[in-house]
C-alpha cells in the first residue's frame, strides 16, 4: 500500500520549518510523468511510483492544513492527518479519467483534516449533524465578514445575518457560537441586569409539523427522481460538467474542467450551457426526453 512508503517526519510545531524545507526538495510532476506514475501504481503496484506521487503533493497538504488553522489544534497533527488523506487519494486515483491528481486529492485531504478536527473537539461529539458541521467550519469566517472580532454573545441581528449566509437556523448559530466560546448555557441572561430574559427565550422552534415534513419529503423525492431522469439525456462529458458546475457543493472551475477534458475554457462553458438547456427541456417535457425502447426503434 502507498501509505507504507517512508515520508518526511513531522513530530511537533518546532519541527515545522525543517519539515517544510524537506518537502520542498521533492519536485513537482509534469502531467505526463504524473499519469505514468499513477498507471504504474494502479496496474503493477509499483510502490516507488506511489511514493513519488505522494511526496510531490506534500506541499498541497501543508497548504490545506494551514487553511484549517484556528481550531486550537496542532498544525503538525493536521498535516499528518492530511497526509493520510493524500495516501488514500493515491490508492483510489484513476488516471484514465484524464484530470490531474491534485484536483482529485484535494477532497480526500480536506476530508481527512476536517474529520480529525471533528474528532478532536468534544463539543462536536455531542452531535455531528450536517448543519452542525456546516456552522462549525463556517462560523468564524462569517463572523469576520461582518466584523465580529470577540468571542462573546452576538446580537440577534448578527445571528440572523450569519444564519442566512450559512443556510442554517438561528438556533444552530447561537449554540455553536456559545460552544466555541466555552459551552455557556442557553439559560444565561442576555444582559447582566437580569431583566432581559434568557437566551433560550429568543430561540424559536423552527421545525415544521409532521404533515409539512411528509409533504416536503415527498416533493423532494419527486424532484430528485425528475432530475435523475433528466440527467439521462446527457452524455458522459456533459453530465460530468453539469454536475460539477451546477449540482456540486463546491464547484470545479472552468479551467480545471478544461484541463480535465483537454478543451478550451470557453468550450467547457458552452457544454455547460447546452447541458443545462437539455436538462431544463427534459424536466419540462419528461416524456419527449425518454429514450425510445429498442423494440420500437426504426431499423
Amino acid at each position: 500500500m502507498a501509505r507504507n512508503a517512508a515520508l518526511p517526519i513531522l513530530t511537533a510545531e518546532p519541527g515545522l520549518t525543517r519539515y517544510l524545507e524537506e518537502i520542498r526538495r521533492f519536485p513537482m510532476l509534469e502531467r505526463r510523468e504524473e499519469y505514468m506514475l499513477a498507471k504504474r501504481w494502479r496496474e503493477h503496484g509499483d510502490r516507488d511510483a506511489a511514493h513519488k506521487l505522494v511526496t510531490s503533493h506534500l506541499r498541497l497538504v501543508t497548504k490545506i492544513a494551514r487553511d484549517h488553522r484556528g481550531y486550537g489544534l496542532p498544525i503538525s497533527e493536521a498535516i499528518s492527518e492530511g497526509n493520510v488523506g493524500l495516501m488514500q487519494a493515491v490508492e483510489r486515483f484513476e488516471p484514465e479519467k484524464g484530470f490531474r491528481f491534485a484536483t482529485y486529492a484535494v477532497w480526500w485531504i480536506k476530508a481527512a483534516i476536517q474529520e480529525y478536527i471533528l474528532r478532536s473537539w468534544s463539543l462536536v461529539k455531542m452531535g455531528t449533524t450536517a448543519n452542525q458541521k456546516k456552522v462549525f467550519f463556517n462560523l468564524r469566517k462569517a463572523q469576520s465578514k461582518i466584523s465580529i472580532l470577540d468571542d462573546g454573545d452576538m446580537r440577534l441581528d448578527q445571528v440572523k445575518i450569519i444564519a442566512r449566509r450559512i443556510g442554517v437556523t438561528e438556533t444552530d448559530v447561537i449554540c455553536m457560537n456559545r460552544r466555541l466560546g466555552g459551552d455557556a448555557s442557553l439559560n444565561a441572561a442576555i444582559r447582566e441586569d437580569g431583566d432581559s430574559g434568557e437566551w433560550q427565550d429568543w430561540l424559536v422552534d423552527e421545525s415544521p409539523d409532521q404533515e409539512t415534513t411528509l409533504a416536503a419529503g415527498e416533493e423532494f423525492d419527486n424532484r430528485r427522481k425528475t432530475l435523475s431522469d433528466a440527467l439521462t439525456v446527457l452524455n458522459k462529458r456533459e453530465r460530468r460538467i453539469f454536475e460539477t458546475r451546477r449540482l456540486a457543493e463546491e464547484q470545479i472551475t472552468l479551467v480545471e474542467l478544461a484541463e480535465e477534458f483537454g478543451v478550451s475554457r470557453e468550450r467547457v462553458r458552452q457544454i455547460e450551457v447546452s447541458a443545462f438547456e437539455k436538462v431544463q427541456n427534459a424536466v419540462k417535457h419528461p416524456v419527449a426526453a425518454m429514450p425510445t425502447p429498442a423494440s420500437l426503434q426504426v431499423r
